[in-house]
């Protein structure tokens, strides 16, 4: 069955429609869900009725320009949770919606494609935005010119195995404070201090597994070990939760070079001149050497 047994259908004047969406989260999960009154099974997924979610009607455009709709629903355990809600996981989630006969889920349309937007609560209710497939070219694109490296630690421009061993750690939590900011291990060594600093924190385990956050500081005293992170995850941390991190970078070239032996990959340029030099002006006897600039005399002094 294809798109065209759905118009073949839908010229017969009397048709047995309803609409189904699919939504698949960064963890892998998928969710379907339909307005019709009965669990209907598409494209290989169950898409359950009577889940609290509704669609409102899609615009669709021609060009450039974005596709948008909104889906509205109602928190249940059973489907969209609050906590997964508040944890992020349903963050830039990938939403298809399909017009389907539901007396013949084969004969069926896809009719969206995009990802989920903003999501917005209030009460026992949640609205989320649904963007198409053309959002991504409202996004400004390029790279700047940088002394620091502007790649991603480990991604397909760095290039950097962060599997190779001494750039990865599991660890279980030990202590935590301030509301989740901070992390304490007793017994913690075998890596350099700050090694962390600037690096990346994954939760595998507890309420909290699979979100990820960035270590602002880490520091090493004797055997102990503090780690802070940039922000709190949007989920319970609790102690004994298991947690992988990954070394930090700061940018530098020194610390490609040294710290990870990838100084081919740098993707900076740390010989670019600074704010000063392009500031410069012709002077006799001032040696353009692309260096500092001198001090310049005081005012009414001799040059």
């Amino acid at each position: 069955m294809s798109a065209g047994d759905l118009d073949i259908h839908l010229s017969s004047g009397a048709t047995t429609v309803c609409r189904a969406w699919m939504v698949t989260r960064a963890d892998g999960l998928v969710l379907g869900f339909t307005d019709h009154d009965c669990d209907l099974t598409v494209a290989g997924v169950l898409c359950k009725a009577g889940s609290g979610l509704t669609a409102r009607a899609l615009q669709q455009v021609t060009g450039l320009a974005v596709d948008n709709s909104e889906a509205l629903g109602a928190l249940s355990g059973a489907a969209i949770t609050e906590a997964d809600l508040a944890a992020g996981r349903y963050d830039r989630a990938e939403v298809r919606v399909w017009l389907v006969n539901w007396a013949d889920p084969g004969a069926r349309a896809e009719i969206f494609r995009g990802a989920l937007g903003e999501v917005t609560r209030r009460g026992a209710e949640f609205r989320c935005e649904l963007r198409g497939l053309s959002e991504p070219l409202n996004q400004p694109i390029g790279f700047a010119y940088t002394r620091g490296c502007s790649a991603v630690l480990g991604d397909s421009r760095c290039r950097f195995d962060l599997a190779q061993p001494g750039y990865s750690a599991e660890r279980a939590v030990e202590a935590i404070a301030s509301d989740g900011l901070i992390l304490s291990f007793a017994h913690f060594t075998g890596f350099d201090d700050r090694w962390f600093e600037g690096g990346r924190l994954i939760v595998l385990t507890g309420l909290a597994m699979g979100l990820s956050v960035m270590v602002k500081s880490d520091r090493l005293s004797g055997t102990a070990r503090r780690i802070e992170l940039w922000q709190t995850l949007r989920a319970r941390l609790a102690p004994g939760d298991l947690l992988r991190l990954f070394a930090g970078c700061d940018k530098r070239a020194e610390s490609c070079r040294v710290k990870f032996n990838n100084f081919m990959n740098f993707r900076g340029f740390p010989h670019l001149p600074g704010e000063d030099w392009l500031t410069a002006y012709p002077r006799a006897g001032r040696p353009a050497t692309g260096g500092s600039l001198l001090i310049a005399p005081a005012y009414g002094a001799a040059p």
